[in-house]
C-alpha cells in the first residue's frame, strides 16, 4: 500500500500512468479504507488502465469481469460443474452410495469459480485486484449481486454457505455512464469522475506511451485532438484514440501534420462516419493550422 498521495502519484508514474492529485487521492483512500474505487468518465480516459497499473504496482493478480447485457450470477459469481456432477453420480450407481447417488456433489470440489468468486479465493498469496469493467452495460438487477461482496467481501452459496475472502481484494468498478448506477452500490465505494486530460497532461501521456513520436509531432497531435473535442461530434476521441493515432502517424513516417495524412487516418480518432464526414475538408484544415500554430482559416466550401 502507499504511504501518501505523493507516493501514490510516483507509483502510478513509474508505470507511465499520468494521474492528477485528485485521482491519486481517491485511489489512496480506497486502498486505505478498503473500499472499491468507482470510476466514471467518457470511454478511453484511462479508467480500466488504472486498475491494470495498480495490479502491476502491487504485484497482485488482476481478475477482470467484463460486464455486458444479460450478465448473471452463473457467469459472474459461480456455477456448478454439472457434467462432472453427472459423471460422479453415474459412477456411484450400484456402489455403496447407490441409495443416495447425488449426496456430496454440491461441494466446492464441483464449483466453477467465476471472477467475483475467484477474487475471494483463499489460494491467493496476497490480495488480488478485481476489475468490474463497464458496470453500466449490465442489467440493473446484477448490481444486487455486488452489494454483499462490496460490503463484507463474501459470497453466499445456498448449497455450501458463505465464503469469505481471506485477503480483501482491491476493487475497481468502471462505468461509461450509459445509465445511472444505483446509490446503494455507490455508497459502498469511493467515487471519482475522470475528465478528459488537459493539453499538458495529454502531451505527457503521449510522450510516455509513444516514445517513437518526435516532440513536435506529439505536440501537434495533442493540439489537434484537444481542438477536435470541441467539435460537435457524436463520439469525442479519448486518450486511447490519441495514443493510437500518434502511434499510427509514426508508422506512416509523418514528421508533422498535414491535411492529407489527417484525412487518411481519421479512422484512428473517430469511430462514426458522420463524425468523419463532419471533420473532413475545411474543419480538418482549420484544426491542422491550429495544431501547427498558424491562423485558422474560416470554414468555407463543402467538407
Amino acid at each position: 500500500m502507499f504511504d501518501s498521495i505523493g507516493q501514490t502519484l510516483d507509483a502510478l508514474a513509474s508505470q507511465d500512468y499520468v494521474a492528477d492529485p485528485a485521482l491519486a487521492t481517491s485511489l489512496f483512500l480506497s486502498l486505505r479504507m478498503g473500499k472499491a474505487l468507482f470510476l466514471e468518465g467518457e470511454p478511453g480516459v484511462g479508467k480500466t488502465e488504472i486498475a491494470k497499473v495498480t495490479a502491476r504496482v502491487l504485484t497482485a493478480p488482476l481478475i477482470r469481469l467484463q460486464c455486458y447485457e444479460g450478465l448473471d450470477v452463473n457467469h459472474a459469481v459461480y456455477e456448478w460443474n454439472y457434467a462432472r456432477q453427472l459423471l460422479e453420480i453415474q459412477g456411484r450407481r450400484g456402489g455403496e452410495d447407490a441409495a443416495h447417488p447425488s449426496a456430496g456433489v454440491f461441494t466446492e470440489e464441483f464449483l466453477i469459480r467465476r471472477p467475483l468468486l475467484q477474487a475471494l479465493d483463499a489460494s491467493h498469496e496476497r490480495a488480488p485486484v478485481l476489475l468490474i469493467d463497464e458496470l453500466d452495460r449490465a442489467d440493473e438487477e446484477f448490481e444486487s449481486f455486488l452489494l454483499e461482496l462490496l460490503s463484507d467481501f463474501q459470497v453466499t452459496i445456498p448449497e455450501i454457505g458463505t465464503l469469505v475472502a481471506v485477503h480483501r481484494p482491491v476493487v475497481f468498478i468502471t462505468s461509461n455512464r450509459t445509465r445511472e448506477v444505483h446509490d446503494a452500490l455507490k455508497r459502498r465505494c469511493v467515487y471519482h469522475w475522470i475528465e478528459y486530460p488537459t493539453a499538458a497532461k495529454e502531451l505527457e501521456i503521449v510522450r510516455r506511451k509513444v516514445p517513437g513520436a518526435s516532440a513536435s509531432l506529439a505536440a501537434q497531435v495533442v493540439a489537434f485532438v484537444q481542438a477536435l473535442r470541441e467539435q460537435d461530434l457524436f463520439k469525442r476521441p479519448g486518450v486511447a484514440e490519441t495514443l493510437d493515432w500518434a502511434e499510427a502517424l509514426t508508422h506512416l513516417g509523418a514528421e508533422r501534420l498535414d491535411e492529407g495524412v489527417v484525412t487518411a487516418s481519421l479512422g484512428l480518432l473517430l469511430k462514426y462516419q458522420d463524425d468523419v464526414e463532419l471533420v473532413r475538408g475545411a474543419v480538418a484544415r482549420n484544426l491542422v493550422d491550429g495544431a501547427l500554430g498558424g491562423s485558422a482559416e474560416p470554414s468555407s466550401g463543402s467538407p
